[in-house]
């Protein structure tokens, strides 16, 4: 066994138990963050894929297991990755991480992402078959989706390719952002991005002067191979690639080769002019449209290439985003029928307030007024104001449980036509009311032995004990 396969074996097995270190670490700090370990998913440059499984939830993951070291949180915070997702997430077409993994004192990181069920070129290896036209139009339509969205955050991913674009039945997620680059990031750039099948010609021929428009390449690299079942331009090395690009599209126009010679030190670009024998040949039977698409994503001039927005309008994704625009305009409506809704509710609960405070204001005047009034009047007749006080107080209340102006109308005037009536210059005469002789008794006082003093008795006296009612029912009875 030579020394390199040892010591893959054995990195191998110490990135496993690397992990299983990550999980003993986060179960004896937090006990939501509890895995176990299930199986080997994939591994890359750097870093390999364990799926595994949530002790807390029973739900499955897929743990990312980083083979470099970092010496400090802020070095693992300032990873391009980790930044790239916090910025993106959430959204329906782009890997989901949900938390990350960090052992202090090895220096280890692992990301936990969502699991998802393969990649597109899992699910296209060994076919014979091709894919539904329809499938391979909703999976591009998605993939452009968060390419766009992805562009319009300003960030573009380097490594587009059949590998990191992760599906769930038929539900397409963009993954592996660890290549990801600033679209304002000042140039050069690495030279060595992205897997050589997939590179785009300024990458290739320049040092590092490309841009966004390499992600566009690379969808169009994508699209022929899943329509395909075979990879376009499957260089052996950087120089047979660039053969391999003109050998199907041809040379493009001497300006462009004239850009690239300024942005080039590694390669000398002197390249015959060639007709490629083009796309059409290799995709009979595909349409107008899907052609043409494949064409626009794989123009060799980066400045005439289709940008993701672009793309996503093409006459052939027509009927997606026809539906889109449907659905978008559905939900814009109904978020404005909420808005709405809201509002008005917060424009009534405010016109209500207002109104009983100015019900209050427009009551309270003439509250103490009348009060002031009948209290005067009260002390002039002798009757104790106490019964009036409570009548005006209840009376007053109810009107504040009241929204309208109208409704504080009819309680004012209601509360005016309740008040007691005080007629002035009036005699209370008993004798004219029950007769003199019903009124006069001769035995006006009665001794009560109990009390040990004299008792007031007769009609008078049951007036004054008993009061009017009393002596009504006496007379009558």
């Amino acid at each position: 066994m030579s020394l390199i396969t040892k010591f893959i074996k054995i990195w191998n097995i110490e990135s496993f138990l690397f992990c299983q270190l990550i999980v003993k670490y986060k179960r004896t700090k937090n006990q939501m963050n509890q895995y176990k370990l299930v199986g080997k998913k994939g591994e890359g440059t750097f870093s390999e894929v364990i799926k595994s499984q949530s002790f807390k939830t029973g739900n499955y993951v897929a743990i990312k297991c980083m083979k470099n070291k970092f010496t400090s949180i802020e070095q693992v915070n300032h990873l391009r990755e980790i930044q790239a997702l916090r910025k993106l997430s959430p959204h329906e077409h782009i890997i989901k991480l949900i938390e990350v993994l960090y052992d202090e004192p090895t220096g280890r990181l692992a990301l936990v992402f969502e699991l998802m069920e393969q990649n597109l070129y899992e699910h296209i290896k060994g076919r014979r078959q091709p894919l539904n036209p329809q499938k391979v139009k909703s999976f591009m339509y998605q993939l452009l989706k968060s390419i766009d969205h992805m562009h319009r955050n300003g960030i573009f991913h380097r490594d587009i390719k059949p590998e990191n674009i992760l599906l769930n039945s038929d539900h397409l997620k963009l993954a592996d952002f660890g290549s990801c680059k600033g679209i304002y990031s000042k140039h050069p750039y690495t030279e060595y991005i992205s897997t050589r099948w997939y590179r785009a010609p300024e990458c290739l021929l320049t040092d590092g002067y490309y841009d966004q428009k390499m992600d566009l390449w690379g969808v169009g690299c994508v699209m022929f191979e899943i329509i395909a079942l075979f990879p376009l331009f499957p260089g052996t090395n950087e120089l047979d690639q660039v053969n391999k690009i003109h050998n199907i599209l041809g040379t493009p126009n001497p300006k462009v080769f004239d850009r690239f010679r300024k942005q080039a030190t590694h390669m000398e670009i002197n390249f015959p002019n060639k007709h490629g024998t083009g796309i059409e040949r290799l995709l009979q039977g595909q349409t107008k449209e899907c052609i043409d698409l494949i064409k626009m994503l794989l123009v060799y001039d980066p400045e005439e290439r289709i940008t993701a927005q672009s793309a996503l309008r093409h006459e052939y994704f027509r009927e997606l985003y026809e539906a889109d625009a449907t659905q978008k305009s559905f939900q814009h409506t109904l978020q404005n029928i909420k808005i709405s809704y809201h509002r008005e509710q917060n424009d009534n609960s405010l016109e209500r307030s207002q109104r009983i405070d100015e019900g209050k204001q427009m009551h309270q005047p003439n509250f103490k007024k009348t009060q002031n009034y009948y209290a005067k009047s009260q002390k002039k007749s002798g009757l104790p104001s106490l019964q009036f006080d409570l009548k005006v107080e209840s009376i007053y209340k109810n009107t504040q449980h009241h929204d309208s102006d109208d409704d504080l109308d009819k309680q004012s005037s209601n509360k005016q036509m309740m008040l007691p009536e005080i007629k002035k210059k009036k005699k209370y005469d008993p004798k004219i009311i029950y007769g003199k002789q019903q009124y006069q008794s001769s035995q006006a006082y009665q001794f009560n032995s109990k009390a040990g003093k004299k008792m007031a008795h007769g009609l008078q006296a049951d007036y004054i004990v008993y009061g009017k009612k009393a002596v009504n029912q006496q007379v009558l009875g």
